[in-house]
């Protein structure tokens, strides 16, 4: 790992409420204070729950949110890492942090860029199609005849497409394999079909079940699994590429080495060997300018750092803004693992903030007791009372809450294999609202949680003010608490918060996820890629 201080610059029901506490009745307020000016906040040391709640502002995560569109509005309309819109994403959160005080650095990573690839029909009809390249696939840019093999687009649709060399007898060299999916693994079809002389392959879904409709990509098995290029698409794609004197157009583009950069800021504490950790991943996909994925988070926590600017903690905090999460966890994943053991010691917990904001919103904790979801992950221990602690916000504040999976798929993964305690929060991606969950938090049952999960319309309308004023506050409240102390996650004593505020217990989760334990993975929030066999 390497930490410089260089710049770089290239070009976010009703439960019982603790009663007896004047503090518990101003964090429920807190929102609607407008007593205090911006100045104020800015002039003041924000101590304590009330003044910390009442200057971190949803307007703040707002502007950062609106300078993040504005970044993605002039670079081609994403800020994904290996873009220039990544670049200016991080030069824009180094400049708010050093102008508010904090100790900033960066952290480089190697990393590998591919931009987008594309799929275009030519004949007999004219479309562009949303693709993009399989794990393993080779570059190229190929314009060539579509030749399907061996398809079955005609119900039940049992299609071992590709799955056979004898599949490929007459096929003509040059051409476009048009393969379906089933029967086999993806990498054989490709390795088929590359074998028969194919100059690129189109895999497309199934079209026989629920979840075998729409675009379709995935892993071949390993890197360089093919020399030729290889791209999704969907069933409906799929039969209008089968029409007979069908041409298309498909283009991978070669991956590039392009170094990305971690922004880190801390603000050191009385006793710098116990670091409180929080962080949300900074890039976008390449298909939008994600400003609820993740320019929620990451807005939330540089609201946060410009209200703590003139706070002395008890215990360091380090605040983190990754790279390269939508390509496979990268930026944190090498930040850890570039960190000896003496220095993961140092870190007393880490909270992960990734998708705060959901239109469509519930609130969720990662569920680290299990109450909801069997964890198929390490869960280290002190991580349930970092779940209790966003639990009590939640109840103090009188909103419903629910269990989120701990199941790794963001940034807290790296965290949970070395063992730091950890936790976070979640407002839903791309599994539909229920009934009872609209009854619960309003918004639109049979609807995504975010209707706009990794495409063009995650934008700065895509986003809840109710949910990112929520959840600002209990990331700041989550914050405060471990700066103080630490001891209820890793027996490291602190201070109390100042104030007399008594932490109330969780009211409960809602269990609206099918119950205690009804079940875990379609709930999970997957940044990793759906890992298809077949």
């Amino acid at each position: 790992m390497t930490l410089s201080t260089r710049t770089w610059r290239t070009g976010t029901g009703t439960v019982a409420v603790a009663a007896g506490s004047l503090v518990a009745a101003s964090l429920v307020a807190a929102p609607a204070t407008a007593a205090l000016n911006q100045q104020g906040c800015d002039n003041r040391n924000n101590n304590t729950y009330s003044k910390l709640l009442e200057c971190v502002r949803v307007e703040g995560v707002r502007e950062h949110q609106a300078a993040f569109q504005a970044i993605s509005d002039a670079n081609d309309g994403n800020r994904a890492a290996g873009t220039q819109g990544y670049v200016d994403s991080v030069d824009y959160v180094a400049e708010r942090l050093e102008a508010a005080g904090w100790e900033v650095s960066f952290d480089e990573f190697p990393f590998t860029y591919i931009a987008a690839s594309s799929l275009q029909q030519l004949t007999p009809v004219s479309a562009d199609y949303e693709t993009g390249a399989y794990t393993g696939s080779g570059a190229g840019d190929v314009t060539a005849p579509v030749v399907g093999v061996d398809l079955a687009l005609d119900p039940p649709r049992a299609s071992t497409s590709g799955c056979e060399a004898a599949d490929f007898a007459g096929f003509q060299a040059g051409s476009i394999a048009l393969l379906q999916r089933g029967a086999c693994s993806f990498g054989i079809k490709a390795l088929n079909a590359e074998a028969a002389g194919a100059a690129g392959v189109i895999i497309f879904n199934q079209g026989n079940a629920d979840g075998r409709f729409d675009l379709i990509v995935g892993t071949l098995g390993g890197t360089g699994v093919v020399d030729i290029p290889v791209v999704g698409a969907s069933f409906e794609q799929g039969v209008a590429l089968a029409q007979a004197a069908s041409t298309a157009r498909i283009v991978v583009p070669a991956p590039e080495q392009r170094p990305q950069l971690n922004v880190i800021a801390e603000l050191p504490g009385r006793n710098d060997g116990n670091v409180v950790m929080a962080g949300s991943h900074l890039d976008s996909v390449q298909a939008g300018p994600g400003i609820n994925d993740n320019g929620s988070g990451s807005a939330a926590l540089i609201e946060l750092a410009e209200q703590l600017s003139n706070h002395k903690p008890e215990n360091t905090i380090r605040l983190a803004w990754w790279g390269a999460e939508e390509a496979g966890l990268i930026g944190s994943t090498q930040y850890v693992a570039g960190l000896g053991p003496d220095e993961l010691d140092r870190i007393a917990l880490y909270l992960n903030f990734d998708m705060i904001g959901s239109p469509n919103y519930y609130f969720g904790v990662y569920d680290a007791d299990e109450s909801s979801f069997v964890a198929r992950v390490p869960v280290p221990a002190g991580s349930t009372a970092i779940e209790d602690t966003f639990e009590s916000f939640y109840t103090v504040r009188g909103e419903p809450y629910d269990d989120s999976a701990f199941s790794g798929r963001s940034d807290y993964q790296a965290f949970i294999n070395n063992g730091i305690a950890s936790g976070g929060l979640f407002t839903g991606a791309e599994v539909i609202k229920t009934p009872e969950q609209e009854a619960i938090w309003g918004g639109t049952a049979g609807e995504q949680f975010d209707p706009c999960y990794h495409l063009i319309c995650d934008t700065f309308d895509n986003n809840s003010m109710k949910a990112l004023e929520v959840n600002s506050d209990a990331v700041a409240f989550a914050v405060l608490t471990y700066a103080y102390s630490t001891e209820s996650v890793n027996g490291v004593r602190g201070k109390k918060v100042p104030g007399n505020f008594q932490v109330p217990a969780p009211a409960g989760p809602q269990f609206s996820f099918a119950g205690p334990l009804g079940g875990d993975g379609p709930h999970e929030h997957d940044h990793d890629g759906e890992q298809l066999a077949d």
